[in-house]
C-alpha cells in the first residue's frame, strides 16, 4: 500500500479521534481495530502497523480518497442546511424526527458529515445492518463498545453508554426501509431505554414513508408508536410538485457543481448531462477533474 495512502488515512484518523466523545480505546473499537496497533498509527509510525485489509476498511469508513484527487467539498446546499438543521435540533434536545424525501439529493452525505463533525453522533446505514443482532451490534461499534457477547450484554451495554454520558447522543438511521420487521420493532424498545438521553432521526425516501403509512394502516404491531415516538410527521425539504423538484435539483447540482469541478468547464452543460443526479455530478466530476 501506498506510504502517501497511508498518510490520508491518519490524517482522517486524527480528525475522527478529535470529534469522538469516547476514550482512545473505545475509538479504536469504533474503528475495529486492535488498540495498541492504533495508538502507533497514530504515533506516525505507518509501517507494519495495522494491515492494508484493515486500512482500507478504515479508509472506507471515514471517506478517505485516493492520493492525489481532490477532497469532495462540502457545500451548504438547501439540503444540508435542513438536514444539519434538523440533527442538531434531535440531538441537542433529545428529540426524533423522520426526514423522509426524494433520493439522490444529498441527505446521506450531510448527515455523515454531521455524525463525522460532531461528538455523541452516530451514523447507521440500515442497508448494511437489516436485522437486530447486526444493528444493535453496530450501533455498538460506533460508540466504542465491544459488540461481543450475547445480544443482551450488548443491547444493556449501548443503553448504559447513552443513558451515563455526560453529552447527548443522536442516532442517525438512515435507509430505515431495509430494516426487518424485528429490527424495526426494535427501535421502539431503544427509543424507551434511551429517553430524554439521546435523539434519533430516521432517514428515507417515499418508500419510507409508504411502508410506515401502510403500518399503521393494517395496524401492524408497533408502526403507530414508533411513528409517536419520532415525531408523528415526515419531514420534507424539497418542493412537493416534480416541476419545483425538478429546478430545486438544478439550483442545488450548480452550487456543488462550481465548488467541486476544477478547470474551465460549464454548469449547463454538466447539468444537462447528469440531469441534477448528485450522483452522476460526482462521477462526471472524477472524469473532468482528471483532465485538468
Amino acid at each position: 500500500m501506498e506510504l502517501k495512502f497511508k498518510e490520508l488515512v491518519l490524517e482522517s484518523v486524527l480528525e475522527a479521534q478529535t470529534n469522538f466523545k469516547g476514550s482512545q480505546r473505545e475509538f479504536a473499537v469504533s474503528l475495529n481495530v486492535n488498540p495498541a496497533q492504533l495508538s502507533t498509527f497514530m504515533s506516525g509510525k505507518l509501517s507494519a502497523t495495522i494491515g492494508d485489509k484493515k486500512l482500507l476498511a478504515i479508509a472506507r469508513k471515514l471517506k478517505v480518497g485516493k492520493p492525489g484527487v481532490s477532497k469532495w467539498k462540502a457545500v451548504e446546499t438547501p439540503v444540508y442546511q435542513a438536514v444539519t438543521a434538523i440533527l442538531g435540533k434531535c440531538q441537542e434536545d433529545c428529540v426524533s424526527a423522520i426526514i423522509c424525501d426524494e433520493a439522490d439529493i444529498g441527505k446521506t452525505f450531510a448527515a455523515e458529515m454531521y455524525c463525522r463533525m460532531t461528538k455523541g453522533a452516530l451514523y447507521i446505514d440500515c442497508s448494511q445492518v437489516k436485522n437486530r443482532q447486526q444493528l444493535i451490534r453496530q450501533i455498538a461499534r460506533e460508540l466504542g463498545v465491544s459488540n461481543g457477547g450475547s445480544y443482551k450484554e450488548v443491547y444493556d451495554a449501548v443503553v448504559y453508554n447513552i443513558t451515563t454520558a455526560d453529552l447527548s447522543h443522536l442516532v442517525v438511521l438512515d435507509e430505515v426501509g431495509d430494516l426487518n420487521y424485528e429490527a424495526f420493532l426494535e427501535l421502539k424498545a431503544l427509543w424507551n431505554a434511551t429517553e430524554e438521553c439521546c435523539g434519533w432521526t430516521m432517514m428515507g425516501a417515499d418508500a419510507l414513508r409508504h411502508k410506515i403509512e401502510r403500518g399503521i394502516r393494517v395496524h401492524r404491531v408497533g408502526f403507530s408508536e414508533i411513528f409517536s415516538r419520532f415525531g408523528s410527521r415526515f419531514q420534507r425539504i424539497t418542493p412537493d410538485d416534480a416541476a419545483g423538484v425538478k429546478e430545486f435539483r438544478k439550483e442545488q447540482g450548480a452550487m456543488i457543481i462550481e465548488a467541486n469541478f476544477n478547470g474551465n468547464f460549464d454548469v449547463n452543460k454538466v447539468l444537462v448531462k447528469t440531469d441534477g443526479s448528485l450522483r452522476r455530478i460526482k462521477i462526471e466530476r472524477s472524469k473532468v477533474n482528471a483532465t485538468n
